[in-house]
């Protein structure tokens, strides 16, 4: 299901909106190893094949913090308002990174809207509920709650 497009005065009914589940997206070694790059944490964990094979993880993982960074690439279904120019990033509450991803894992969004707060006549702030699952495990990798702002015309 892609974009659903709410006008201004019913987003209060977006609110416990299961949004669909998305592809699932694997995280690969190479991936990790340019997260790594980018953002300077070269822990060996995450970049140290051998070295981590030598864990009780067996393997290297894929940082928390590239699992977080992918959720706007894996949010490809949501809910805006009518009319919308764009969106934010707002923040995020209740951020916890639950279990690892290994390398070579594939990870799938969950979301639903939690809450909608109108800021003014063109703001709008969604509160959405996310679960990054990690396929063939119980325990997902994170769960959070992610505001996004919407502007509108």
């Amino acid at each position: 299901m892609p974009v659903q497009i709410v006008a201004k005065d019913e987003l209060i009914h977006a609110v416990g909106t299961q949004l669909p589940s998305t592809p699932w997206i694997e995280l690969t070694q190479d991936r990790i190893n340019m997260f790594a790059e980018c953002s300077g944490d070269k822990y060996f964990i995450h970049v140290d094949e051998e070295k981590a094979k030598q864990t009780p993880l067996g393997g290297t993982i894929a940082h928390g913090l590239l699992t977080l960074s992918l959720l706007p690439y894996l949010m490809e279904n949501f809910v805006v308002p009518e009319n919308m120019v764009h969106g934010l990033n707002y923040g995020f509450d209740k951020v916890r990174f639950l279990a690892p991803v290994r390398s070579g894992k594939r990870v799938r969004l969950h979301s639903e809207v939690i809450d909608v707060e109108r800021k003014d006549e063109k703001r709008f702030i969604f509160k959405i509920s996310v679960t990054v699952e990690i396929e063939g495990e119980d325990t997902p990798a994170l769960i959070a709650e992610w505001m996004n702002m919407y502007i509108t015309e």
